[in-house]
């Protein structure tokens, strides 16, 4: 099983970290962005905390390629954001909580890593949840 996510967004729609941090706390699981986090920078470990317990995932900020928009229906969707992680539940969570915050706020769509399938926000907090129940 991939231990990826892809979210695509607008450019412009990117969040800041007090944007985001706001979307997660709505979305009721304790997931806090370290303060590092800076779109378009922020290229390796992101560091969190879930829950009172480190966690964290990659990400990586990248332009969309034209076939993959064509391909997946994007829109004006041109920047990605790549998570993946390692094999604990906790960052596999955060990172689900993460894209389910983009999904729900900031218009993105969230594709997994070993298919060419979209996740809803729901999808995405079931996911959570159930890497957290592990």
């Amino acid at each position: 099983m991939a231990r990826a996510l892809t979210a695509y967004l607008n450019r412009n729609n990117v969040p800041e970290r007090k944007p985001l941090q706001q979307a997660i706390d709505a979305l009721k699981i304790p997931l806090t962005l370290d303060d590092g986090y800076a779109p378009f920078e922020t290229s390796d470990y992101l560091p969190c905390t879930l829950d009172g317990e480190d966690a964290g995932f990659d990400l990586r900020f990248k332009d969309v390629a034209a076939d993959v928009s064509s391909a997946l229906n994007l829109g004006d969707r041109d920047a990605a954001l790549s998570l993946k992680w390692g094999g604990d539940p906790r960052e596999e969570a955060a990172a689900h909580v993460f894209c389910a915050a983009l999904a729900k706020n900031f218009d993105a769509l969230i594709q997994t890593g070993d298919a060419n399938a979209l996740l809803s926000v729901e999808q995405l907090l079931s996911k959570a949840k159930n890497a957290l129940a592990e």
